[in-house]
């Protein structure tokens, strides 16, 4: 078995799909601002689903950001602890929530549940908008999940201290993915069909 972990921050979702990717937006901004003990660990966890057990299983604290759809306005944030946190996947929003509410059920049955769990979720503006990056009003509240998650790791006991404005870091994924190189990349709508292809739109009686 390999080493515990003692804290996990992990954002999770899919770039791809506009809203969706708040959670890894969020923990890149954090790795981003701030710099922690060598007990905290950030992840991108993207849609890795069950491909998360082992790293969830092994932390004693796990804190994850993430697009819940909780009925609320776009771009309202919600923090949820502990038992709440299993209660979001009520409302399946895509794959990769599914693999992580099983991934909580399965730690949960094996005896190896994280003893404190955060989640820090966004209501979604739009998910369904394929290469699409985040929605101004979604994009506006990372700072805000930032500052709650260093806050919360605080309570726990990990002090996070400021990176040097200008300081060189690891990224924690690929820079090719960094919302900046992301959003400059975006084809426009004229030049992508941001829907399905225009082909078979056209055999639907559909259009862009």
């Amino acid at each position: 078995m390999k080493k515990p972990i003692d804290v996990l921050v992990l954002g999770i979702g899919n770039v791809l799909w506009a809203d969706e990717g708040f959670g890894v937006r969020a923990v890149e901004a954090l790795h981003a601002g701030w710099v922690f003990p060598p007990e905290v660990r950030l992840m991108d966890g993207g849609t890795l689903g069950l491909g998360l057990y082992e790293d969830i299983a092994r932390a004693s604290h796990v804190l994850v950001f993430d697009a819940v759809d909780c009925g609320l306005p776009g771009g309202t944030l919600k923090v949820l602890r502990g038992a709440e946190v299993p209660a979001w996947g009520a409302q399946r929003l895509s794959p990769h929530q599914n693999g992580f509410n099983d991934v909580l059920a399965l730690a949960q049955i094996g005896g190896r549940a994280p003893e404190h769990l955060t989640a820090i979720g966004v209501q979604p503006v739009t998910l369904d908008d394929f290469g699409g990056s985040l929605r101004p009003e979604v994009k506006a509240r990372l700072p805000e999940a930032v500052a709650l998650a260093v806050q919360e790791l605080r309570r726990w006991g990990f002090e996070a201290t400021p990176r040097e404005p200008g300081s060189a870091f690891e990224p924690l994924n690929d820079r090719a993915l960094a919302i900046e190189a992301y959003e400059a990349g975006r084809p426009s709508a004229e030049e992508a069909c941001r829907v399905a292809d225009p082909r078979v739109l056209a055999l639907s009686g559909g259009s862009k």
